[in-house]
């Protein structure tokens, strides 16, 4: 123990030394420590300011929320866009409209034929023909550009104008 002792007391002062410069580098350390803590601290209240937020956890808790509340509607609103996309191509959107004068003799181009039509030319094509003794409709339907019934030159001029449409 008597060396021990001995050796203790002749190495004290490089211990004491040695602890003074620990102590200080860990002084400085902390100082250093504080001043990034104390900026970070300022940056967070500043970011804070207005947000009517106590805490960021809760701040981003309920941004994580909403978040996925968005991305539920997006998913919903893709899925309602794709069912109409395979809507759209049956729809009779295209139209074609000829006006024309029915009797030669008399009368102006009071007389039409209009096709609704979609994009495999299937749809209707409606004809009002115009004469002094009266107005009659007629409706037939189209499938592919053609119809079962008989179509006159101007209700093929409706169904080619519809087709035409872009």
């Amino acid at each position: 123990m008597w060396e021990w002792n001995k050796l203790v007391s002749e190495q004290l002062g490089l211990i004491i030394v040695g602890t003074a410069l620990l102590f200080i580098l860990f002084l400085i350390w902390n100082i250093v420590q504080g001043s990034k803590l104390k900026k970070m601290r300022r940056k967070y209240e500043v970011m804070m300011a207005g947000a009517g937020v106590e805490n960021l956890e809760t701040l981003l808790i309920d941004l994580k929320v909403q978040m996925d509340q968005i991305e539920d509607e997006q998913g919903e609103q893709q899925r309602q866009l794709q069912s109409i996309h395979k809507l759209l191509p049956k729809q009779k959107a295209k139209i074609g409209i000829k006006r024309y004068n029915a009797f030669e003799e008399r009368g102006n181009e009071l007389s039409f034929s209009v096709a609704f039509v979609d994009n495999q030319l299937d749809g209707v094509v409606l004809t009002g023909i115009y004469s002094r003794e009266g107005s009659y409709v007629y409706a037939k339907p189209v499938v592919s550009g053609d119809s079962p019934y008989s179509l006159s030159p101007e209700e093929k001029d409706a169904i080619r104008l519809a087709g035409q449409e872009a």
